[in-house]
Order: structure tokens, then C-alpha cells, then sequence
């Protein structure tokens, strides 16, 4: 059965990535105590076996110890073997220790990776609760501890027995033995017993490996609910997207149908200006019917290339911020201004067919409904 987290809903889901890289900067790796002891002890077996040789040199350098050669400055005598024996401490623990802590540092590489989070070492007051303890006393997890612990006790033991029970008859002998020959014996049996007892502990590191994979993957397991959640929290929700994706889409299309209408400058009568954020090219035949249409428009780059035909064709171009951001945000490609607009439009196109012809005039005043007055992000002014 699956488990199910606070809601009551079941953690059917597969741990998203954005999950799994949470649990790493938590601290929440994959791990494995059995397979870390398996891998030290067998380290230490290839030290000991790698270095017997040279266990007479240390034999010899801690004997060195308990010798006094000379009955000369015995009141410094004391303070030096001490600092020798430190020494000799110290030089052992590197042999064997910097291996084992290499070792147990590449099976957490090799098991679930390595991570260094300052978050793993956060004090967690559930870790003291008597009443959480019990649950994980109790528990799945807590169950399956015991059962290691009961199994490693008994192939171990087993494994040991048999193992002395083999050697029993050379052991037995030990007691007619001199003290060299007795350590020689003891060194031929230890790595025999402790490699019988590699084959054990293997048995139980790769159970509990597959367990505690098992544990941490379920412990990773989200519910249907928090994956949509992340997914909303990560891309935005689904209706949002939809609309971006939508206004994106219409975006496009405008500014592909402004590209097209580039070709259509020519024709116009005026184009308003902004001067360069803003160009909308208007077209009107004195003694039509209808207002006038909207031929072209457009906002930066598409408003240079407005501007620029349009003095290729000699069509006039006027500089009336106001009204190109009104006809801007009011207006279509093709279809006519709006109507709040049609007695500035009006006023400005009689300007031109007047400064066309030859006559020559000031800029006629204009006025727009305040509710056609924008801003360049086509917000109604303040105060219109």
C-alpha cells in the first residue's frame, strides 16, 4: 500500500527533480551503515595483510619503549618515550586510519553520493520526542532494524564458530607453543576468520543496501497534489500559461500583420507619429463614405520603417504624440478609427490636404476625450 502523507492523500508519484535536489540540499542522501561497514573491514583486512612485513619494524620501535639504555638525564628520560610513544601513535593512525576514511568516503560516493548541507545538522526537536521515538520503534523501519541486527548476530556467530571449529586442533596447540610461533599462528588465522566473516557482512550490506534504496525512494514519493503544486509553484498555473501563451500567439500575429502592412505607407494621406515609438498611416479619399482607415501602424523598430517609407512616397508625416498613441491603442490594421477620434482626425487631415496643396499654416490645436488619452504603455493618463 502506498504511504500517504498528512492530507491523507497516497504518495503515488515518482519524486520530481526538483524534489530529489531539495532532499540533497537537505542533507536526505542515500546511505547505507552496513555497506560502510563492509567496505572499512575489508580495507582494514587488505592493511593488515599488506603490511604484515613491516609488523616487526613496529614490534621493534614500540618494544623501544619499554627500554631504558642509558641511566644518564633520567629526569628528561619519561617526557621523551612519551613524546615517542605519541608518535608512534600518531604514525599508526595515519597508516590505518587515512585508508578506512577514504574508503568510507567513496562507498557514500559510490552508495548515494556526497553533499555537504549545513541543513543536515539542524537540531530537530521530533528527534527527541519520546512519542516519535516509539513510532519508529515500532515501525516498518524499526522492525526491519531488529531483523538486521538478529541476522547479522547470527551468521556472524555461525560463521565465527565454524570457523574456529576448523581450526580448533592447530588452536588447541597454541598453549605448547613459544610466543613467536604462537603470534605467527594467530596472524595466519586472522585474516582466514575475518574473510569468512567479509562473506557474512556482504550478505548484510547488500540486504540493507537494498532496503534502505527502498526506505529513500518511498520517503521521496510525492502525492498527485504536491506534484501539480510544484508544477504551478515552478511554470505558473495552467490557466495562466494558456493566457501567456495566448497573448504570445496574438503578439505575433500582430506584429506579423503590421510587417505585412508595410507595403500599404505608400498609399496613405498622413502618418502620426510619436515620433519614433509610435507611427500610424492613415488613409482618406475626400467624399468617401465612412472615417478614415488605418493602413499601417506600429511601435518601435516597425515605426522607424513606417516613418522612412513614408518619405520615400512623400507622404506627410506629423508629430502628434497624443493622438498616435490614441490611434495606436484604439485602432486595427485595415479597419477605421475609433469614433471618439474622428473630430481630431478630422481637423488634422483638412490640415494636410491644405499643406499639400501649397497653402501654408500652423499646426491647428488639438483635443482628445479623456478617455482616449495613453500613456506609451496604454494606460489612461492620470488626471484625463
Amino acid at each position: 500500500m502506498a504511504e500517504e502523507n498528512q492530507d491523507g492523500q497516497e504518495k503515488t508519484e515518482e519524486p520530481t527533480q526538483q524534489r530529489l535536489q531539495k532532499a540533497v540540499e537537505e542533507g536526505q542522501l542515500l546511505t547505507s551503515k552496513e555497506m560502510m561497514v563492509f567496505t572499512a573491514l575489508a580495507m582494514g583486512l587488505l592493511l593488515f595483510m599488506g603490511l604484515a612485513p613491516f609488523f616487526d619494524i613496529g614490534l621493534g620501535a614500540w618494544s623501544q619503549l619499554f627500554v631504558i639504555d642509558s641511566v644518564e638525564n633520567l629526569d628528561t628520560l619519561g617526557l621523551a618515550k612519551v613524546r615517542y610513544g605519541f608518535w608512534l601513535i600518531i604514525l599508526a593512525t595515519l597508516i590505518f586510519g587515512v585508508p578506512l576514511m577514504i574508503v568510507t568516503i567513496l562507498t557514500q560516493a559510490a552508495v548515494g553520493g556526497l553533499n555537504f548541507s549545513n541543513k543536515a545538522y539542524n537540531f530537530k526537536p521530533n528527534k527527541i520526542n519520546p512519542i516519535s521515538g516509539l513510532k519508529r520503534i515500532f515501525s516498518v523501519k524499526g522492525l526491519v532494524e531488529l531483523g538486521k541486527a538478529v541476522l547479522k548476530v547470527v551468521l556472524l556467530f555461525s560463521i565465527g564458530a565454524l570457523v574456529i571449529l576448523q581450526q580448533l586442533p592447530s588452536i588447541m596447540q597454541l598453549s605448547s607453543s613459544s610466543l613467536g610461533q604462537g603470534l605467527g599462528r594467530v596472524a595466519e588465522l586472522f585474516p582466514y576468520l575475518v574473510g569468512a566473516l567479509l562473506i557474512a557482512l556482504l550478505i548484510i550490506a547488500g540486504i540493507d543496501y537494498a532496503w534502505q534504496r527502498h526506505s529513500h525512494k518511498k520517503s521521496l514519493m510525492m502525492t498527485l497534489k504536491e506534484v501539480k503544486d510544484e508544477s504551478k509553484q515552478t511554470h505558473g498555473s495552467p490557466e495562466v500559461r494558456a493566457k501567456i501563451r495566448r497573448m504570445q500567439m496574438q503578439r505575433s500575429q500582430d506584429s506579423a500583420r503590421q510587417r505585412d502592412a508595410l507595403d500599404n505607407v505608400g498609399s496613405a494621406t498622413a502618418v502620426i507619429t510619436n515620433p519614433t515609438h509610435f507611427a500610424v498611416a492613415l488613409k482618406y479619399t475626400a467624399g468617401q463614405a465612412g472615417a478614415p482607415e488605418v493602413v499601417a501602424m506600429g511601435r518601435g523598430p516597425i515605426a522607424l520603417q513606417i516613418i522612412d517609407r513614408a518619405r520615400e512616397a512623400h507622404v506627410t508625416t506629423l508629430r502628434i504624440p497624443m493622438l498616435a498613441r490614441a490611434l495606436y491603442f484604439t485602432s486595427e490594421i485595415g479597419g477605421e478609427i475609433a469614433e471618439g477620434l474622428y473630430n481630431a482626425v478630422a481637423v488634422i487631415l483638412a490640415y494636410v490636404f491644405r499643406i499639400d496643396s501649397g497653402e501654408s499654416m500652423d499646426m491647428p490645436e488639438l483635443t482628445l476625450p479623456p478617455e482616449l488619452r495613453f500613456d506609451e504603455n496604454g494606460n489612461l493618463e492620470q488626471g484625463a
